[in-house]
């Protein structure tokens, strides 16, 4: 990155799957916005983003909220006149190298999916711009070593590219990206003394991320990184697939004139498991397919279940219990399931060592590129002084083990889950570029 002549300071942005953070070296210490809504403040805002429709007139207006707002709203919908229509989307950073994904239809207006994510970052932006005192238009943006669905480099620069479009469109006049890594390696370098070999994992909500790096005396040189797009959402969709997709209707039959055929393709299925494209079942077509299935199904009630789930917009609400139950198996053996709508309740017991059969595969994914980061650098496992875990993620027990096993327990310590990224792209554009 180049030296900034310009008086304005520099300000790191972590724009997460899950959640974003925004940070500023100022005096010689980071300052995190605070975003607060209903008396509650915090270091990060949800990466959501509220439509809503106050009529089912063409014509009518559409509001949008993003972050805690968005969720308030979206709550308080349930309480509104039937006439008003909400449409929630999360998880946008995962569709950044989706070609095929230019826009979507809500409220039968096209949106570009450029225009969604900039809604959010004009958010980020204003609020930063107020709690910092002047008018935030340069930033260090984080950005994962491979992006969600990503199979190339070229795939990971398209990514890029359009994350920058969105930053410009949403009022940045100038943008430098880091490897999320990379920035969580300068906020774990702040505190380190002489030299280390370190080891960094970045936890995000949709991908995983390591790098290893030569730390000395607060400096680091970083020796190779790599990543996977997988992580907290890839263990959502285990906990979708095996716990709730069946109670839904994933094994279920329909007639179809003289044989039984499965009630739904699997691709609704695939959609229900990830944030990211659940919201975007929610349309016309797919609710059409789910009426005529309920018809023809031999279970019925499990298809009207899942109809109940679209149509009501309830995926924040299983959201919120997938997340529940995995926060609870990281601190108990085993933990209960529950979600309680109106024409689906499911409630069961789940234990840990269940769990982590589920997402055996995605542990081994993330083992391999704990090793393929090794042999890039050439070096022996042994030889790794530390190992820096941050993200939501990294506090799974079975993550963690990964690591302790490989390196022993000692040796891996943990950063703030939710703000070590940011915090180290704010010391990285504080320092690279003339600012703190």
């Amino acid at each position: 990155m180049s030296v900034a002549t310009n008086a304005t300071p520099w300000i790191g942005i972590d724009f997460g799957t899950t959640n974003s953070s925004i940070g500023l070296l100022r005096d010689g210490a980071v300052e995190l916005v605070s975003f607060g809504h209903g008396g509650a403040a915090g270091p990060s805002s949800r990466s959501m983003l509220y439509l809503q429709k106050g009529g089912k007139v063409a014509s009518a207006k559409v509001s949008v909220w993003t972050g805690a707002e968005a969720i308030a709203q979206y709550l308080q919908t349930d309480q509104m006149d039937d006439a008003v229509q909400g449409r929630l989307v999360q998880s946008l950073k995962s569709y950044l190298s989706a070609r095929d994904l230019t826009g979507t239809e809500i409220f039968g207006r096209q949106y570009r999916f450029e225009d969604l994510v900039s809604r959010m970052l004009k958010d980020l932006r204003r609020a930063a711009s107020a709690q910092f005192g002047f008018d935030v238009t340069r930033a260090v943006v984080g950005r994962p070593v491979t992006f969600v669905g990503a199979d190339t480099e070229t795939d990971n620069d398209f990514a890029v590219e359009r994350l920058r479009g969105a930053l410009v469109e949403a009022g940045f006049t100038d943008v430098e990206f880091a490897l999320e890594p990379v920035a969580a390696a300068a906020a774990y370098a702040r505190d380190a003394v002489g030299e280390q070999l370190v080891l960094i994992g970045d936890f995000g909500g949709g991908t995983t991320d390591f790098a290893l790096l030569r730390v000395v005396n607060g400096k680091q040189r970083v020796l190779a990184s790599t990543g996977v797009g997988l992580a907290g959402d890839a263990f959502d969709a285990r906990i979708v697939r095996r716990l709730v997709s069946p109670a839904l209707g994933s094994e279920s039959m329909a007639r179809s004139l003289d044989k039984t055929l499965p009630a739904l393709p699997a691709w609704v299925y695939a959609r229900l498991e990830r944030w990211h494209t659940l919201s975007f079942l929610r349309t016309h077509g797919v609710r059409e397919l789910l009426r005529t299935s309920e018809m023809r199904a031999l279970e019925p009630e499990k298809i009207k279940a899942l109809r109940s789930l679209v149509e009501n917009d309830l995926g924040y609400h299983l959201h919120r219990a997938v997340q529940r139950l995995k926060v609870d198996l990281s601190s108990a053996s085993e933990a209960v399931f529950r979600f309680d709508g109106d024409a689906f309740k499911l409630q069961e017991t789940v234990r840990r060592a269940e769990f982590e059969s589920w997402i055996e595969p995605d542990l081994q994914r993330m083992e391999a590129a704990v090793e393929a980061v090794l042999r890039e650098a050439g070096v022996n496992g042994s030889s790794v002084d530390r190992v820096f875990l941050t993200g939501g993620t990294s506090l799974v027990p079975a993550v963690r083990r990964i690591f302790s096993s490989r390196f022993g327990e000692r040796n891996v310590v943990t950063g703030e889950a939710f703000t070590s990224v940011a915090y180290g792209l704010a010391m990285l554009a504080g320092q690279d570029l003339g600012g703190g």
